[in-house]
């Protein structure tokens, strides 16, 4: 089988998540007390205690997703389980894979993603932004309703996570009125989502202009595996690395087309690093074939699985 390992994004944290895995595996927490180094807080004790309404918030959030994503990573390498071919992350996933890869440090990455949650936070008032799932309808069906109910406002599609199920955001007025022109169009289901920061729009364009800026003093190299930007390629360079940062953060996250570049290129196995099985729910929508396996590892019983699949 050639593997490729994928990381996820927010979305996938809840309070006391990989505390099984840390039962058996030092290296949890050690990769939490790492990240709480950095970041002046105990972020274990956040992750494990709560409450859930700070781990929610979007600049905690993110450094604790690394960190699980991370530690994941870590367990699976000291587990014996086979290198990866291709490497690729969800969103925020991306720093994950990236310092998986080797083209970032763990604690530069810990630091910028801190950064980037602040940033995204700031750039759009509480109440103004909105995000919404539209499921059942054609990526073009959503895309001509955003355009029906902008109306002078911003919404786009941000998220392609899999055939019939996207994400938009932008102003709450007009992502209210998207909502309506998709139903209009046959969505099977279309509801806000419970964030306030407009992920991925346009809306988000000076947040990225800082992480930029952000990005031309941390220092970057070229992965030591190919890792696959969402929908845009390879980053194969540390211009590229940070470009694409930089990019995804007010772009779409175009997860359907990363898959399926990772099976185009002979992916037979994709493994999910991190709390929950969102990545490997979506990437069953996206590939059907059965005989391209799938798994996610966040406990020692999917640990011990994935391994022994893959031996």
């Amino acid at each position: 089988m050639t593997l490729a390992v994928v990381f996820p994004g927010q979305g996938s944290q809840s309070v006391g998540m990989l505390a099984a895995l840390a039962a058996d595996y030092p290296e949890v927490e050690a990769t939490f007390a790492e990240a709480s180094a950095v970041l002046g807080y105990d972020l274990w004790q956040l992750v494990q205690t709560g409450p859930e309404v700070q781990l929610n918030a979007t600049e905690r959030t993110q450094p604790a997703m690394l960190a699980a994503g991370v530690a994941v990573w870590r367990v699976w390498t000291r587990a014996g389980a086979p290198a990866p071919a291709w490497m690729a992350g969800h969103s925020l996933g991306e720093f994950t894979a990236l310092v998986c890869a080797g083209a970032l440090s763990f604690p530069d990455a810990v630091a910028a993603v801190q950064f980037r949650g602040r940033v995204m936070q700031a750039a759009v008032p509480a109440g103004v932004g909105a995000m919404a799932a539209i499921l059942g309808l054609e990526d073009g069906d959503v895309e001509a309703a955003c355009a029906e109910a902008a109306q002078g406002e911003v919404v786009e599609p941000v998220n392609y996570n899999a055939p019939g199920q996207l994400v938009i955001a932008g102003h709450a007025a007009a992502v209210s009125r998207a909502l309506e022109a998709a139903k209009a169009r046959g969505a099977k289901r279309a509801l806000l989502l419970p964030v306030s920061v407009p992920a991925h729009s346009s809306l988000l364009l000076g947040a990225a202009a800082q992480l930029a800026t952000y990005l031309a003093d941390v220092h970057v190299q070229t992965p030591q595996i190919p890792v696959y930007a969402m929908g845009l390629g390879r980053h194969d360079s540390p211009q590229a690395v940070r470009a694409q940062l930089v990019a995804q953060l007010a772009g779409a996250v175009r997860w359907t087309d990363t898959v399926r570049d990772l099976l185009a290129h002979g992916a037979t196995r994709i493994v999910e690093c991190g709390p929950g099985k969102v990545l490997t729910a979506l990437n069953r929508r996206i590939e059907r074939n059965k005989d391209i396996a799938m798994s996610a590892i966040e406990d020692p019983a999917s640990l011990a699985a994935a391994v022994q699949w893959g031996a």
